[in-house]
């Protein structure tokens, strides 16, 4: 029976991986397969039982902290809302293949339109001068230095606008993000690493594929 099971697993491992290769461009048939198993075993680990049926917030965090050496609090939880994209606190398996899809492999249009939604906190399809103060007060200030640090993250956020904002309305819309991204690439996480570098990408990519690359 159990032969059976496993069977019926596989068919339905398969079968999942081809629908999800289709959507999630940047990775083989192979890989996807490899990515729904991974994705089954952290689900096993899932503490919140709400979230059984994916991967919850602080199982998704600790991804992101251990594994990409991600460590800024409020952008681990952008980059979660960035995959849980129907908002129902737990990462499906369709959201964590084509959210890895991006987040490893993404091209620069597929990085910035991520890198956007992260940093649009209230999702008004703008990044706001308070916005911006808020995630770079989040990500530079480790210590305090000076008497009023605040003074220079709003310097910094001045000198973005002046760089990034094309229409000159205070604000940046997706356009003016694009533009900029587009002129100088290292603007793309301007407001905070919210991708994993190419070690940690390397890393994961080795361990998660281990079957692909060893066969």
């Amino acid at each position: 029976m159990s032969q059976e099971v496993s069977v019926m697993n596989r068919k339905n491992l398969k079968k999942q991986a081809e629908a999800l290769s289709r959507v999630a461009k940047n990775f083989s048939k192979n890989e996807v397969e490899s990515l729904i198993k991974l994705y089954h075993s952290l689900v096993g680990k899932t503490v919140d039982s709400n979230a059984r049926r994916g991967i919850d917030r602080n199982t998704f965090r600790n991804i992101l902290h251990n594994t990409f050496g991600m460590t800024d609090d409020m952008i681990m939880d952008r980059v979660f809302r960035g995959f849980d994209r129907d908002n129902d606190s737990s990462v499906s398996v369709t959201e964590w293949v084509e959210g890895l899809s991006v987040f490893l492999r993404g091209t620069l249009d597929e990085k910035i339109k991520y890198c956007f939604g992260v940093y649009d906190l209230n999702g008004d399809g703008f990044i706001s001068r308070e916005e911006m103060f808020h995630m770079l007060k989040n990500s530079l200030l480790k210590q305090p230095t000076e008497e009023d640090p605040d003074e220079g993250i709003k310097d910094l956020v001045e000198i973005t606008l002046k760089k990034m904002d094309y229409d000159h309305d205070s604000k940046l819309s997706y356009v003016d993000f694009e533009k900029a991204v587009k002129e100088e690439n290292l603007l793309l996480e301007a407001f905070g690493p919210c991708l994993p570098d190419i070690k940690h990408i390397m890393a994961f990519e080795t361990q998660a594929f281990k079957d692909i690359i060893g066969s």
